[in-house]
């Protein structure tokens, strides 16, 4: 038997697959709402068992993630809200460009995240240290330094409150 959505369509379904150093970090379904061939976007609860307290923010059972991931882009957008509605912030991971197979969209995680809260007050670059770390500079230069301009590129959408950004839009890192 297969899904509807409320306008009676069927729900396309997809495996998000997270990625780190090879590995696959966490896998976990999701409803595709859009995909243009440039941008996926999914929705999703949170798939994690429990919560998680990050201090600036908790995700928790019930709450949803409406996710962008680009084919072009080093980065993916998560928007996070309470079951109820209420926005949280963005949550953005730093990655390789998204792929596409079938049921299955796979990211590479790059250990850089950025932080937005709902007002855009806080903004925050996380997992800088865990980056120097994993030694991609030295592996892979060019990606070192794609993701690095992902970061710089996610962090000046927060401030300008242009997150997520619209696919057409493409911000320069300075």
């Amino acid at each position: 038997m297969s899904e509807s959505s409320a306008d009676g369509r069927p729900v396309e379904k997809v495996d998000v697959v997270l990625t780190k150093a090879g590995r696959t970090k966490i896998r976990y379904p999701a409803e595709v709402l859009a995909d243009d061939g440039t941008v996926v976007t999914v929705r999703a609860p949170w798939a994690a068992a429990g919560v998680r307290d990050f201090g600036f923010v908790r995700f928790e059972p019930g709450d949803v993630f409406t996710e962008h991931y680009w084919r072009d882009r080093w980065y993916a957008v998560k928007e996070v809200r309470t079951s109820t509605g209420v926005l949280k912030g963005w949550y953005c991971d730093v990655t390789r460009p998204a792929v596409r197979e079938g049921s299955t969209l796979t990211v590479e995680d790059l250990d850089l995240d950025l932080w937005c809260s709902a007002d855009g007050a806080t903004v925050l670059r996380l997992d800088e240290d865990e980056f120097a770390e994993s030694g991609l500079a030295d592996r892979d230069p060019d990606a070192a330094t794609q993701a690095l301009a992902a970061l710089s590129e996610l962090e000046h959408l927060a401030h300008t409150k242009t997150l997520p950004p619209h696919p057409a839009t493409h911000v320069n890192a300075p």
